[in-house]
This record gives structure tokens, C-alpha cells and sequence, in this order.
């Protein structure tokens, strides 16, 4: 008997490639282009980038997408992009609550860089010492993006089915078991498409004041972003935290609609002056440039001040 675990020759066995469902799947794939009103082109991309990107082999060529959540859209396209492969029993709370590292208790670690030598994730292990990385990559919560250096292997999320519903989860730890919307934040997709900063600060801080603070405390402008992050992750937005640009790094980005939302955060501490602070971030958005190369129609740029003492943001400001 031989272990065909990360095989090359064997990297398509777990779902379709791009190839297979051009070919085999093409009359659906011009029903739900006329059902969505897409081009099949575009339809495809969305299609990859909403159920595709899993990696089972080693030389993380080939990419498949998942069979449940692609064969649950054709029959339904007009439904939309749903999470089916969640909806369906994926989700992976019984694996977050027996998760023995930080990686699944630490919303901080939502965006991180991840990885693990080749030897662990290919070696056979038991349930008790396989690690968190290894076990959410042989599950698919997690899966294989590029091998370096012969045994580092890159891990991250496969495709926004998965990150949508993992930054859910890690929202849920925050929030001691609720949502977003039942602690009053849910229309944060609403509030980012049609309202002002000034909406947007208020909820924002509902969701912080609703944080289970004993957990996970807000000590830090890290803390502030990566909580920021898995809020709209969850939403289902597509969040760009320090986002590399010629000029520097923005804290965090996201795009709706035709609106471009730039956010620079500070943190004010005991005795620091949170004027002060805002200024600093006013100043770093606009010597920056961040985002001046952007192709949406409004470019928001929000300096915000949060308060460590009183657990909310104090200073905002349009620049």
C-alpha cells in the first residue's frame, strides 16, 4: 500500500480543474452566465476565486475546485455565490474549540503569514500530535500556496468560501458566541456602500464594546486592525491589511461597490493626547498617497483614534 498524500500525479483526484469544468461543464457554465448576466470569462474567475484555489500536491501547480459548493452553484446560479460547502457541515467549530495553539484562538492570527515544514504535513501522524496547521491543511480549511527551500510549505486560505467563513468564526470568539448582528453590527456592508465615516465609526464600536475583553484585549494598533479585519472578512469583503505600496503600508483597505475605503489607525494610551494622534494619522494618509493609484470611483481616506481606557474610537477624520 502506498501513501499518495501530496503526490503530484495524484493532485487533481480531490476536485476539478479549471480544464475539466470548461469542458465538461460548459452548457451550465452559459446557463449561469445568462441566469447572473456575466460573461462566461468573468463567470469562470468568480467561480475560481469563490470555490477554487485547493492545492493537494506538493509542487502547488495545481490548483482544483471544491465539487460540492461548484456542482450546488450550477444547479442554482441564480441564487448567487453562496457557501455551500459551509452551509453543508464544514464549518470547523469542533476543531477551533479542540485547537491547541493560538492559531485558532487568536482572531490576531486571521491574516498572518502561515506555515510548516513539508515533513510534518506529509508525515503520518495521530489525531493527538498532528498539529493545528497540519490538520485544518488535511481538512481544507487551510491549504498549500508555494514549497520553499525544499520543506517550508505556505499555507493560507483557499478562496473566499473558506475565509469568509473562518473570519465568522473567529468574530464568534470575540464575541463570546454571537454574531456581528446580534450585537448590532451586522449592515456593515450597508454602512461602507452608502453611509459616511462618522456611520462607520459608530459600528465599529458597537462591535468593540460587544468584545469579550478578558480573552482578547485590545492592547495594541495590531489588535485594533486584525479585529477590524476579521469583522469585514466575516461580511464577506475582501480586507487588505498593510498594503504594500511604493510610499509605504495602509493599515487596512477594502473596496465596495464603487467605493475604495483607506483606514489609518492609531491607539491612544493613558495620558497621550488623542488630537495629537489623530493629527499623526492625518498627516501619514496624506504624505503617503495611499491608494491615489485606485481605480474606484470614491476614494475614502479615515484617519481613527482608539482609545485603549475608554475601548472605543474617540477622533475621526475624512482627509
Amino acid at each position: 500500500m502506498s501513501d499518495i498524500s501530496l503526490d503530484t500525479e495524484f493532485g487533481e483526484l480531490l476536485g476539478f480543474t479549471q480544464g475539466e469544468v470548461e469542458e465538461y461543464f460548459y452548457p451550465y457554465l452559459e446557463a449561469a452566465s445568462q441566469a447572473l448576466n456575466l460573461p462566461v470569462s468573468e463567470l469562470l474567475e468568480k467561480l475560481i476565486k469563490q470555490y477554487g484555489g485547493f492545492c493537494f500536491e506538493r509542487s502547488a501547480a495545481e490548483k482544483v475546485l471544491a465539487p460540492w459548493s461548484l456542482l450546488n452553484f450550477l444547479a442554482s446560479p441564480r441564487n448567487g455565490f453562496l457557501d455551500y460547502w459551509f452551509e453543508s457541515g464544514g464549518k470547523a467549530s469542533a476543531l477551533m474549540d479542540g485547537s491547541k495553539s493560538d492559531f485558532m484562538r487568536d482572531p490576531e492570527e486571521y491574516g498572518r503569514e502561515k506555515f510548516i515544514s513539508f515533513s510534518s504535513l506529509s508525515g503520518s501522524s495521530s489525531l493527538e500530535s498532528l498539529s493545528d496547521l497540519a490538520l485544518f491543511t488535511q481538512t481544507g480549511y487551510l491549504t498549500i500556496k508555494a514549497l520553499k527551500n525544499g520543506d517550508t510549505v505556505f499555507l493560507d486560505y483557499p478562496n473566499l468560501e473558506v475565509k469568509k467563513s473562518m473570519a465568522q468564526l473567529y468574530v464568534e470568539n470575540l464575541l463570546a458566541g454571537r454574531s456581528a448582528g446580534q450585537v448590532g453590527a451586522g449592515p456593515i456592508v450597508q454602512v461602507l456602500s452608502e453611509e459616511s465615516a462618522e456611520a462607520l465609526v459608530h459600528i465599529l464600536n458597537r462591535l468593540f464594546a460587544a468584545i469579550d475583553y478578558q480573552r482578547y484585549p485590545v492592547r495594541d494598533e495590531a489588535s485594533v486592525r486584525a479585529f477590524t479585519q476579521v469583522y469585514f472578512a466575516g461580511a464577506g469583503l475582501e480586507p487588505k491589511v498593510e498594503h504594500h505600496t511604493a510610499p509605504g503600508r495602509s493599515d487596512l483597505e477594502v473596496k465596495v461597490n464603487n467605493r475604495h475605503w483607506i483606514l489609518e489607525f492609531k491607539v491612544s494610551r493613558d495620558q497621550e493626547n488623542p488630537d495629537q494622534k489623530l493629527e499623526e494619522a492625518v498627516e501619514q494618509l496624506k504624505l503617503k498617497g495611499y491608494g491615489d493609484d485606485s481605480s474606484s470611483e470614491n476614494l475614502i481616506k479615515v484617519a481613527l483614534v482608539f482609545s485603549l481606557e475608554e475601548r472605543k474610537f474617540i477622533r475621526w477624520k475624512e482627509v
